[in-house]
């Protein structure tokens, strides 16, 4: 299985448990890898066989620009999820949602969740 890695998305959303975090909002970081076959857009250099990573860009960015989840873990499968749902090409997703800043009285550079996620048999989002 190829894949693409769309790396280092950088984006500002209001998640989190705590009013602040909604009221004020943080930056969060997204990387998402895409599991599929790579190879007919390899040999032929048409965009319409592969994934534009463009709009996996743009499907991040409206999730974690978009209405506030408590858990990162929520919002990290949002992504998966809709990644899956808009992409059949795509196999398998892995996304990685970073909260640089949490808003704790500690130093650390962030807590990341990752989340592998699979369409199954019957086309339902399932974990990899």
């Amino acid at each position: 299985m190829d894949n693409m890695i769309v790396k280092g998305m950088k984006f500002y959303g209001y998640h989190g448990v705590f009013p602040e975090e909604n009221k004020l909002g943080q930056k969060y970081e997204v990387d998402i890898e895409l599991a599929m076959d790579l190879e007919q857009a390899a040999a032929t250099d048409d965009l319409t066989c592969t994934v534009n990573y463009a709009e996996i860009h743009a499907l991040a960015k409206t999730i974690v620009e978009g209405p506030a989840f408590k858990l990162i873990e929520a919002l990290t499968g949002h992504i998966a999820s809709r990644v899956l749902e808009a992409y059949t090409m795509v196999n398998e997703v892995t996304v990685r949602v970073t909260k640089p800043n949490p808003p704790f009285d500690i130093h650390f550079d962030g807590v990341t969740v990752e989340l592998r996620r699979k369409r199954d048999a019957d086309g339902r989002t399932i974990p990899a």
